[in-house]
């Protein structure tokens, strides 16, 4: 797989808007065509140089790490139906928030189905190319979900909860809400409204059982 050596990605507002137009073009791209498109085809549906591409993520696996992860978050920044994390900390009633924040949050889960296709993708590809799963591991749970990790970090450092491992939290806390919901799909069924709302009010409880001060 070519790559160039890793450095430094473009910082500023038009390089976001680039990385953004990347991230779209390769989601397209990815999902129609699978892992081996090329990076010169995602360039051009992006309307950048493939320089660009490789600027901001440094080779495919990085770029598609990227989109998968951005997938698994894009329900978390308040847009939608999907809830925004990063109220949480200036919520009143700590568990209502979270628990509201999880209904949301796997009710965008459950009816996403462009990232139910982006989940089923890896789980397909990673059978032809390993290289992508040694990349997925090293990008770690709070880089594959960052606004998780981010709001947690904030609960944690205003004293509303105490994180001892971050990475821990992010994966138990996934584990909790919306992973169940996951599972469910990739066997050709869903849970429930009843059953899901049941874990998830479950779900915060344990959660802040754990880690409320």
């Amino acid at each position: 797989m070519d790559a160039q050596p890793p450095k430094p990605a473009p910082t500023g507002a038009r390089a976001a808007r680039k990385r953004q137009a990347v991230v779209r073009a390769a989601r397209d791209l990815f999902l129609r065509e699978g892992f081996g498109v090329g990076m010169d085809a995602i360039a051009a549906e992006a309307g950048v140089s493939k320089v660009t591409v490789y600027n901001h993520f440094g080779s495919k696996e990085a770029l598609f790490t990227a989109v998968v992860a951005g997938a698994l978050d894009e329900p978390l920044h308040g847009a939608g139906d999907g809830p925004d994390l990063s109220a949480l900390a200036g919520a009143d009633d700590l568990r209502a928030a979270l628990t509201e924040a999880g209904r949301a949050w796997a009710h965008a889960v459950r009816t996403d189905a462009e990232g139910r296709a982006l989940r089923t993708l890896v789980a397909t590809e990673l059978h032809r190319f390993p290289e992508l799963g040694r990349a997925w591991r090293a990008h770690g749970p709070a880089g594959h979900h960052p606004a998780v990790a981010e709001a947690l970090r904030t609960l944690a450092d205003r004293g509303l909860l105490e994180i001892p491992d971050l990475e821990v939290a992010v994966l138990q806390l996934y584990s909790l809400l919306v992973f169940p919901q996951m599972v469910f799909e990739q066997y050709g069924t869903e849970l429930d409204e009843e059953l899901s709302e049941r874990l998830v009010v479950d779900g915060v409880e344990m959660f802040l059982r754990r880690y409320a001060p």
